[in-house]
């Protein structure tokens, strides 16, 4: 690695003006990159089951890089697609139950709390009200407009996914009371359990409704004027006082956990995100359902006592990370080379690197490496820039 300048700027966090539309990469719009075709799976609530696991396995390894992505969005990428592939890889989708609107697929974007009805945390079992959410979503023609950044959170009150900037969002106050988040701040309006899906996709529409009424291509609520608080003004429901919303955690948990039934759930991070075909295949053995979080690991649960060693055993020599001081829980890249064409590094390469000799810049602080200005993949919350330049990496600590 090129010996690194050192700066202390911060990245121009002023909203991008959008003069086009979101164009933001689907299963059946792919983008074309360097290396290939690139198609984003959306994976609402980032749950998968096990033959869903090995479908995206064996589209990876026969149509891409034999790789899946993870995304902060808990979504999965696959790359080096080859051209003329896009519609064998929809039809697989499709049987997989992957993809179960045309219509509306960019917009499935959603996260839920981690592990929400397995812990006995949080007041409510989040994973309903992405499901009832996602039908929702799907049946409204008009929400096929939301672009592909849109995103929801639910959130079962344990705080962990409302403080990922969401466009709407539900925050359960208590069991039986929730709060409306509006471009990741509470909106006041409050609804009970069984109301509070149905809030949301009104707050979804009317983003749309406020975007067309300011003439704008806005991809997020927090793009428009005022967006949150002209959002919220849209809709009806009962009012209380705003409460703060939970910061998000750096990064996610990690380990083992015991579910209130007794069995165990394994999560392991992905170094970078990238999980090999094997690896999935692997899980999906073990499981019949995985959870993809925002921090780019994976929940294995509903494991028996006596299979959770065996299981952390197989998925740390394929190279899972179970250990909450590893490096890799605070090391993130961008693409960079070979797949995008603008790097100016081979930032994956060059941060395994890094990390494998502990020559980490800013004493291994929390970091993002990139390969150009443009910052890709950047996560939320206090993180050092390692930014490629001509002459090596260029240190930014906010």
């Amino acid at each position: 690695m090129s010996s690194p300048a050192h700066s202390a700027v911060a990245p121009d966090t002023v909203a991008p003006v959008r003069d086009r539309v979101d164009a933001c990469p689907g299963a059946l719009q792919t983008h074309s990159a360097a290396d290939g075709e690139l198609a984003r799976v959306r994976v609402p609530g980032g749950v998968l089951t096990a033959d869903q696991l090995r479908v995206l396995a064996a589209a990876a390894r026969d149509l891409g890089d034999g790789h899946l992505e993870l995304t902060s969005r808990g979504n999965l990428q696959l790359r080096g697609l080859q051209a003329g592939t896009q519609a064998l890889l929809g039809a697989r989708l499709a049987d997989a139950g992957l993809l179960p609107s045309d219509t509306h697929e960019r917009a499935r974007n959603s996260l839920a709390s981690t592990r929400s009805g397995r812990d006995g945390e949080g007041h409510v079992d989040a994973s309903r009200w992405v499901t009832l959410f996602d039908a929702g979503l799907r049946a409204d023609p008009a929400l096929a407009e939301l672009p592909g950044r849109f995103l929801a959170t639910f959130d079962d009150g344990r705080g962990d996914v409302s403080g990922l900037g969401g466009d709407v969002g539900l925050l359960a106050l208590a069991p039986d009371r929730v709060a409306l988040l509006v471009g990741g701040v509470d909106s006041g309006l409050r609804a009970g359990l069984d109301d509070a899906v149905l809030l949301a996709l009104a707050a979804a529409r009317a983003f749309l409704a406020e975007r067309a009424a300011q003439g704008s291509t806005a991809w997020r609520v927090t793009e428009l004027t005022d967006g949150p608080a002209r959002v919220a003004a849209r809709l009806d429901g009962p009012r209380e006082p705003k409460v703060d919303v939970p910061a998000a955690p750096l990064v996610g948990p990690v380990g083992a956990a015991t579910q209130v039934d007794g069995r165990t759930a394994l999560i392991g991070v992905v170094p970078l995100g990238r999980l090999t075909a094997d690896q999935a295949e692997l899980m999906a053995d073990r499981t019949a359902q995985v959870q993809l979080t925002p921090w780019r690991s994976v929940v294995v649960p509903d494991l028996a006592e006596d299979t959770v060693d065996d299981t952390a055993v197989d998925l740390f020599r394929t190279g899972m990370v179970f250990d909450e001081a590893s490096p890799w829980l605070r090391v993130t890249t961008c693409a960079g080379r070979p797949g995008c064409a603008r790097s100016l590094a081979d930032v994956r390469a060059d941060a395994v690197a890094a990390v494998a000799t502990r020559t980490l810049p800013a004493g291994g602080a929390r970091q993002h490496w990139v390969g150009c200005e443009r910052r890709c993949g950047r996560p939320t919350g206090d993180v050092v820039d390692v930014v490629a330049t001509p002459a090596g990496y260029r240190i930014e600590e906010g």
